[in-house]
């Protein structure tokens, strides 16, 4: 079997390996992702079903879908999408994150496809999905432009990219790196690097450079007097989602 070109950082996967067994702890280390996730889902469903033309108050409105979680982690993304009647595959470049999301997921009742692969090496074997989601994973990659790339080979024609990540400026580096890693302790210090963080303007040339569309993009606005996050059409200072399509054939 021919060898594939992979994105992963072993420095990063090695990162996330050692929080893999607190995925499911809202009050551990994944703490920000777990008061970020009703947020993320609000967004995700909402132009999963405007694109496929699905009515979320349907029993299962995603029936049909093939869809691919890249970087699943614990599978955060991965459960509610099968709720709604999707064909998930969660993926994970880290070993140990796929077990804990095996276990929750029967646990849950729930039939989730979760393999130990990366991005490439999918593409690489010709699978394609409908939707394909990129959450908080871009950052942590070697080479944005060729993990993209791959994510874009994963697409059917006309599917959709969701992807979010962090900008790169003084804000983001307060509150992502000294507030989140140092002062509030969320998660562990050199969980991030700033200079990985890409601009939206950087990632929608990105995006296109991969042979995508984006279409959208709004920012993830934390409020620290509720500890709530809410979607913005205009402040994008931080944590933000962009959505893309795969031109159509």
């Amino acid at each position: 079997m021919q060898a594939h070109q992979t994105t992963v950082d072993p420095s990063e996967i090695a990162k996330f390996e050692a929080m893999a067994a607190e995925w499911w702890d809202p009050a551990g280390k994944f703490k920000p992702l777990h008061m970020l996730n009703p947020c993320r889902l609000d967004y995700i469903t909402g132009q999963i079903a405007g694109e496929f033309d699905r009515d979320l108050s349907a029993q299962a409105p995603f029936a049909g879908l093939r869809i691919l979680d890249i970087g699943c982690g614990g599978g955060l993304l991965s459960e509610p999408m099968a709720r709604l009647g999707a064909d998930v595959v969660g993926a994970d470049a880290a070993a140990g994150n796929i077990p804990v999301a095996r276990i929750h997921a029967e646990q849950s009742g729930l039939n989730i496809d979760y393999r130990h692969t990366t991005a490439e090496a999918l593409a690489d074997a010709g699978e394609q999905f409908d939707v394909v989601l990129n959450m908080e994973v871009v950052e942590h990659v070697a080479s944005p432009i060729s993990y993209l790339t791959a994510c874009q080979r994963l697409l059917k024609p006309g599917g959709l990219h969701i992807c979010s990540t962090l900008n790169r400026n003084p804000k983001s580096y307060v509150m992502a790196i000294i507030g989140a890693e140092h002062v509030m302790r969320w998660l562990p210090k050199g969980t991030h690097e700033w200079s990985k963080f890409i601009t939206p303007d950087e990632l929608f040339d990105l995006l296109s450079q991969a042979g995508l569309d984006p279409v959208d993009r709004k920012g993830f606005v934390f409020n620290p007097l509720d500890w709530s996050w809410t979607l913005s059409a205009r402040d994008l200072s931080v944590n933000y989602v962009t959505a893309s399509l795969k031109p159509a054939a």
